[in-house]
C-alpha cells in the first residue's frame, strides 16, 4: 500500500464570485518543487493553455498502461526504444445520464529495439496483460480500448 498526495491551490482572483466570473485556474502541487498550472477546460470557462482535469485523467489512465505496458513486455524478453501514445478521453453523458469521462482512446506507437518482435496477436495480448495490471484501470469504469 502506497499514497500518492497531491496538493491543489485555488485563489480567487476576480472581484466577485458569480459563476461566470471567478477564474478557474490553480495548481497541482505534486511536491519536490513540481507545481502544473491548471484550469477548467475551455468549454467551462478554464484556461485553454492549462491543462484541465479530463486531460489529466487521460493522461493519467495512459501513462499507467503504458508503465504497465513496459513492465509487461520487458517480463517477455522484448526490448522497446519507444512508446507514444496520442490518447484521447471521451467526455459525454454516461448511462445515468451524468457527465462522466466515458472512454479513453489509447493509440500507441510502439519501437520493439530488437529482433525478437511480438505478432500482432502477442502485441494485443501485451496490451490485454497491461490493461489488466494498470492500477488507474483497475481504479475507474471508464471503458479503455486500444486501437
Amino acid at each position: 500500500m502506497s499514497e500518492h498526495k497531491v496538493d491543489i491551490v485555488w485563489n480567487r482572483e476576480s472581484s466577485d464570485f458569480a459563476l461566470k466570473n471567478y477564474n478557474r485556474s490553480h495548481a497541482w502541487d505534486f511536491g519536490h518543487g513540481v507545481e502544473v498550472q491548471a484550469s477548467a477546460a475551455a468549454a467551462y470557462l478554464g484556461n485553454e493553455e492549462c491543462p484541465d482535469p479530463e486531460q489529466a485523467f487521460t493522461a493519467s489512465l495512459a501513462s499507467c498502461h503504458m508503465l504497465t505496458f513496459l513492465a509487461v513486455a520487458s517480463q517477455k524478453g522484448y526490448v522497446i526504444n519507444s512508446y507514444r501514445d496520442k490518447a484521447v478521453g471521451v467526455l459525454a453523458k454516461g448511462e445515468d445520464g451524468k457527465m462522466a469521462m466515458v472512454e479513453v482512446k489509447l493509440s500507441p506507437e510502439i519501437d520493439f529495439g530488437s529482433e525478437h518482435k511480438p505478432t500482432e496477436e502477442q502485441l494485443n495480448q501485451l496490451h490485454d496483460l497491461a490493461h489488466q495490471h494498470c492500477f488507474i484501470a483497475n481504479s475507474v469504469t471508464t471503458k479503455v480500448s486500444v486501437l
